[in-house]
């Protein structure tokens, strides 16, 4: 099993920042697929950007060029660099791994392809 906690959410102001974690314990692996998604009040969960081991990103074009998603094989942690927040980029964000030979070049993946899922962190932009 393997446990993914979340950590940075928080209250921003448009045009802020904010800096996700995502900490991974437990039967881990070399060959993963990690991604975040979200979800806001009365939607649908969505992909926001996902990672492979290769390094390769995938990114949803409401946040490509804004949002950076990184991942430290080291230290097992997740990391997603939010910038020009805007009020639309407020959910919940929950950090998702696959632990198997995969890759998001053709596209982050649906949520049932993803293995363990974090609790998620609250992320509100707002005035």
């Amino acid at each position: 099993q393997v446990r993914l906690v979340e950590s940075g959410g928080g209250s921003v102001q448009p045009g802020g920042s904010l800096r996700l974690s995502c900490a991974a314990s437990g039967h881990t692996a070399s060959t993963f697929c990690l991604a975040w998604f979200r979800q806001a009040p009365g939607k649908e969960r969505e992909g926001v950007a996902a990672i492979d081991s290769d390094g390769k990103t995938n990114y949803a074009y409401s946040v490509k060029g804004r949002f950076t998603i990184s991942q430290d094989s080291a230290e097992n942690t997740l990391s997603l660099q939010m910038n020009s927040l805007k009020p639309e980029d407020t959910a919940m964000y929950y950090c998702a791994a696959l632990y198997e030979l995969c890759t998001v070049s053709s596209g982050m993946g649906t949520e049932s392809e993803y293995t363990f899922w974090g609790q998620g962190t609250q992320v509100t932009v707002s005035a």
